[in-house]
């Protein structure tokens, strides 16, 4: 028998500074080497392996042997979830430089949470399959209520893809689960406080935004790029309005070229 979860753990855990920035780092679902993840910490080798232990060990990250190298991912996507469940309710870190201001920028416009897309494209997104009837079952808000009581961050809206949704999509050539109802599953984006498509069908989005080149992984980071091709693509295809809007508010966008295919 065990006995209720100990929740020190995991928050000892990234209770560091250090640690937590290793983890954002892998939050887009990529595995990094260790000298990466010191570098993103701003620590020396010696410190970061330390690091690195004791987030193995509280069950965060889990180590991978390539050749030499030891890389380091999220141990799954249950730990994705609840970085983006603590980044709402944690501060945001002082901006104290342009680099830093340009990174933010772009952390927030467009970023792979996972296997997913979150920030504002991921949030414009998920209001373009609502406007279009594609998506249903809510209002892309965390405005879920219970016993009269608001429960924020806790998703407790039922989506669901719709038949000419499911149609749309395939024709897009996004590999939608298999035939039949098809639950969505959306998280609140952390930086703006609305739902964005996770899950299988979020998965699905990314793979072919990302195989069709619409967005570009950065490089040391977890932003996304927006091609111009996939600027354009999102906009006469998907019907997003560009740039995507941002905060909590929701002003249901025009139907679009989404809506007539």
């Amino acid at each position: 028998m065990t006995g209720d979860a100990d929740l020190s753990v995991v928050a000892a855990a990234l209770a560091d500074r250090g640690r937590a920035r290793m983890v954002l780092a892998v939050t887009d679902g990529r595995a990094l080497p260790a000298s990466a993840l010191a570098a993103e910490a701003g620590v020396s080798a010696a410190t970061a392996s330390t690091h690195l232990r004791r987030l193995v060990e509280a069950g965060v990250l889990r180590a991978e042997q390539h050749g030499r190298f030891r890389y380091f991912r999220l141990a799954g996507p249950e730990v994705a979830d609840l970085v983006e469940a603590l980044g709402r309710v944690s501060p945001p870190q002082p901006v104290r430089s342009l680099r830093e201001g340009t990174r933010a920028h772009a952390l927030r416009l467009a970023r792979a949470c996972y296997d997913h897309v979150a920030g504002r494209l991921g949030v414009a997104l998920t209001d373009a399959l609502l406007d279009a009837g594609y998506l249903v079952g809510g209002d892309g808000t965390d405005s879920g209520r219970r016993d009269g009581d608001r429960l924020p961050g806790l998703d407790v809206v039922d989506y669901a893809l719709t038949p000419a949704g499911r149609t749309a999509l395939v024709a897009l050539e996004v590999r939608v689960p298999d035939a039949g109802p098809v639950p969505v599953r959306c998280c609140v984006d952390w930086t703006e406080q609305r739902h964005h498509v996770a899950g299988p069908l979020g998965r699905a989005l990314f793979t072919t935004m990302t195989d069709r080149g619409w967005v570009r992984p950065a490089r040391r980071s977890r932003a996304l790029t927006v091609t111009d091709a996939g600027r354009d693509a999102l906009v006469g295809t998907l019907g997003l309005v560009w740039p995507p809007p941002h905060g909590p508010s929701r002003v249901p966008a025009e139907r679009t070229a989404l809506s007539r295919t």
